[in-house]
């Protein structure tokens, strides 16, 4: 049961991150992303950026709300599967066998089975280049109760979040390799 703890600035460095959307028929999907992080404190936002040529773009631009869904180490292979295929082809959810859940406070799903999400309305949206940043507003921050400590905020170490290393295409424990990225996934 996911516990809710206010607007916070909570999200770790070096990101693998499933950016949840629903497209304009309502149907939940999700991405696999890296290039994201925290923005500003107040108010507290994250930022990712995305591809236009992405199906989550579209979604995104339509609906202007997303998640930031962080999986656990042991979340691997669907978190890579995530980023492997494109929601215009597959129910990524009915793939994976994740649970979808409907945010009361934006537009957009959240993964059940994840310990750690951000629910977040568009603040800005910015034309980079290849990629376009969507600034989000954190309506608020769910976190798995096993996950929280002595101070009520999710701790990193029971978290586990999965590190991506964008130079070499691995994905990192908090210190160890856990499997090569754009591969893990096929094995669903």
């Amino acid at each position: 049961m996911k516990k809710s703890i206010g607007p916070q600035t909570l999200v770790y460095p070096v990101p693998t991150w499933i950016v949840g959307t629903y497209d304009s028929g309502g149907k939940p999907n999700g991405m696999t992303a890296a290039w994201g992080g925290i923005c500003c404190s107040d108010p507290p936002c994250v930022a990712v950026s995305l591809r236009k040529a992405t199906y989550s773009y579209a979604s995104l631009m339509a609906q202007k709300a997303f998640t930031i869904n962080v999986p656990s180490e042991d979340q691997l292979k669907v978190a890579d599967y995530f980023g492997l295929v494109s929601g215009r082809d597959v129910d990524k959810f009915a793939a994976t066998g994740l649970t979808p859940i409907r945010s009361q406070l934006v537009n957009a799903p959240y993964i059940d089975e994840f310990p750690l999400v951000l629910e977040c309305s568009v603040l800005h949206v910015v034309e980079l280049g290849l990629h376009t940043q969507f600034v989000g507003h954190i309506q608020d921050v769910k976190a798995e109760e096993s996950t929280l400590g002595a101070t009520g905020l999710p701790e990193i170490e029971k978290v586990k979040p999965i590190i991506f290393s964008p130079g070499n295409r691995f994905y990192y424990g908090l210190g160890e390799f856990l499997g090569r990225a754009f591969s893990a996934g096929k094995k669903i």
